[in-house]
């Protein structure tokens, strides 16, 4: 398969603040796109709830960083509408390869992966892409440890494109794309 999008046009369009979503209806067509409201969490602003906090200590699970990148991957598009396409998952196993693709594992005591999320990484900034589960809070755990390891990196921004009510729950919020711009521009300077 001849490859339209390329992993030099992905990291550009991020620079820009827009990004590329396969349509649902038609995975061969790629769109770009640039919310007016833009979902972000600024990771000192993430909240961990108690039964999360419970869920992290209980030692249910196991979190792995780039172990299963394109598994994480096909694991986030196994739904009824997807929007990653076999295309979008070759270029962004590309920007892995090329060391700005991270997932993030949640794996349960038998080493099963069973939730997870995956992005890119610029400069201060984390692209978050997808996220999935198999059992309960398993995508919150693998988001828990996103947010912790951008702390450790001291990065400032994760941006999740869409502020749904799942996210808003953990922190996030939706800022003007005029606002998210002037964040971007500092966070991959």
């Amino acid at each position: 398969m001849a490859t339209q999008l390329t992993a030099q046009q992905v990291l550009h369009g991020y620079t820009m603040g827009i990004f590329p979503m396969a349509d649902s209806d038609d995975n061969n067509t790629i769109h770009w796109y640039e919310p007016k409201m833009r979902g972000v969490i600024f990771p000192q602003d993430f909240k961990i709830s108690k039964s999360l906090r419970q869920t992290l200590r209980s030692g249910k699970f196991t979190i792995t960083l780039n172990r299963s990148f394109e598994q994480v991957m096909r694991m986030c598009a196994n739904r009824y509408e997807s929007w990653i396409s076999e295309e979008i998952i070759e270029v962004f196993t590309e920007l892995h390869l090329m060391g700005y693709g991270y997932s993030f594992e949640t794996r349960n005591v038998q080493g099963d992966l069973v939730g997870g999320l995956y992005g890119v990484r610029l400069g201060k900034a984390f692209f978050g892409e997808s996220m999935f589960h198999i059992e309960r809070d398993a995508s919150k755990v693998a988001l828990a440890y996103l947010v912790e390891w951008m702390k450790i990196n001291e990065m400032t921004l994760l941006d999740t494109q869409y502020l749904t009510p799942h996210l808003e729950s953990l922190g996030a919020c939706a800022i003007p794309q005029e606002e998210y711009l002037d964040y971007l521009l500092e966070a991959i300077r």
